[in-house]
């Protein structure tokens, strides 16, 4: 199951709508270990596509030393869909190289028309390891407890 607080769920969708009619990309860091997403990093679709996301890679590569500065991991990578539902496609699957991480997809497909950006969203949540693919719930919190909420 996927934890994540009501901001940072808000922030993934709000990027998702404003990248819109492109598909929107982008990584949750948390703490290594923690399967807590903490930090939101919306990333530039350097495809700048409607169908396809791509990582600069000079960003990512400086992310990934940002993180291992800070003893982060990515906890969340999450992309939108633009016209089709939030579900991994053979590309997405096929790039999936971080086994701990959560996948999340956004549909914009009716949610992001340009004259109010408030209409509804798919949101979910994968686990994709060696190729297979299994959702998981998504849980939204107010904020996270001390006790855990992962």
């Amino acid at each position: 199951m996927l934890t994540i607080d009501q901001v940072t769920y808000d922030e993934i969708v709000a990027h998702a709508r404003r990248d819109h009619p492109d598909e929107a990309c982008g990584v949750v860091a948390g703490p290594i270990g923690s399967d807590r997403p903490a930090r939101f990093i919306p990333m530039l679709n350097a495809a700048m596509s409607p169908t396809f996301y791509e990582f600069d890679s000079g960003d990512l590569f400086r992310l990934y030393k940002e993180m291992d500065e800070r003893d982060e991991e990515p906890v969340v990578i999450y992309h939108s869909h633009t016209a089709t539902e939030a579900y991994p496609s053979r590309t997405d699957i096929n790039l999936a190289q971080e086994p701990g991480a959560h996948y999340v997809l956004v549909s914009t497909r009716d949610g992001a028309d340009e004259a109010s950006y408030d209409g509804p969203v798919e949101f979910r949540s994968y686990r994709i390891i060696d190729g297979v693919v299994t959702e998981e719930e998504v849980k939204v919190v107010a904020a996270y407890s001390n006790q855990g909420d992962n």
